[in-house]
């Protein structure tokens, strides 16, 4: 009655994940499969399997705009997110137990808080420093990188924070008994242990930026900035162009192929480090 019982509990679980990956992917698959099709709508009659939508796509200026500022904002701001992140995390790695607490909590303040709150936040900040302050600043592809920078640097603090604690303590102590200074130590001892983690923060920064929307769309106001996101968005306002199914399905096919590789390359590190 117990083997029964537990048959049908793990079938029902099998069903239950395989109903949450279908509601996932599909959609997904859905959009990759028609981006080879000249029909209008996602769904409907497929037509004949062309290549059309790809070729219009590598024509359709606005859009090979908004794609540019999406990538340069987002490897901008990830590449700035790590650095601070990195350097934030060792900081935080070597405070006092009560002041660590407080900092690494208030590090977490974007993470936690509501996303609209905090655009409207930068929304704000940038009103008060043009207009009451008024310093030559306005929205555009450089307030877009700052508050990319802001709002994805705590999530690379998590990504590193966990890697610190692995660390040897004594290594670092080592190289400073040697004669290496802080930084020097830091260079050439703790980073590349943290390399891994680091590799991971910018990834997971730059599919943040990438992903963006409600901070993009409220800090590009009268600023000639498309993005991906915001683009879609004023699409489907109006017609939007069936390009953007081609532009998702190469942009899944490159995140999936980096995800490949950092993985094989993790797992190849990993099989060294117990073979030595």
């Amino acid at each position: 009655m117990n083997t029964k019982g537990s048959k049908v509990s793990l079938a029902l679980k099998w069903l239950f994940l395989a109903v949450v990956l279908v509601a996932i992917y599909l959609p997904l698959f859905m959009i990759i499969l028609y981006s080879f099709s000249a029909s209008k709508t996602v769904g409907g009659d497929f037509g004949q399997f062309t290549f059309t939508l790809y070729q219009k796509l590598f024509s359709n200026t606005k859009l090979l705009e908004a794609t540019k500022n999406t990538i340069l904002v987002g490897l901008i701001s990830a590449l700035l997110s790590t650095i601070l992140g990195t350097t934030a995390a060792v900081g935080i790695h070597y405070m006092r137990s009560k002041t660590k607490a407080a900092v690494d909590a208030a590090s977490q303040i974007t993470i936690v808080n509501a996303e609209i709150v905090t655009a409207m936040g930068f929304f704000l900040f940038m009103v008060f420093m043009r207009d009451v302050i008024t310093l030559p600043v306005n929205f555009g592809l450089g307030w877009l990188i700052v508050t990319h920078t802001i709002i994805t640097m705590p999530y690379v603090v998590l990504t590193v924070s966990p890697r610190l604690k692995q660390l040897n303590p004594n290594l670092l102590e080592a190289s400073m008994d040697l004669g290496a200074g802080p930084m020097r130590s830091l260079l050439t001892v703790m980073l590349p242990q943290l390399a891994g983690a680091m590799v991971a923060g910018f990834a997971l920064a730059f599919t943040l930026s990438l992903d963006d929307f409600v901070v993009t769309n409220i800090n590009t106001l009268g600023a000639n900035v498309t993005t991906i996101s915001t683009y879609v968005y004023d699409g489907l306002k109006k017609k939007l162009s069936a390009d953007i199914r081609a532009l998702s399905t190469i942009i899944f096919v490159l995140v999936l192929g980096v995800l490949i590789v950092f993985n094989v390359i993790k797992n190849k590190k990993q099989k060294e480090l117990l073979h030595k």
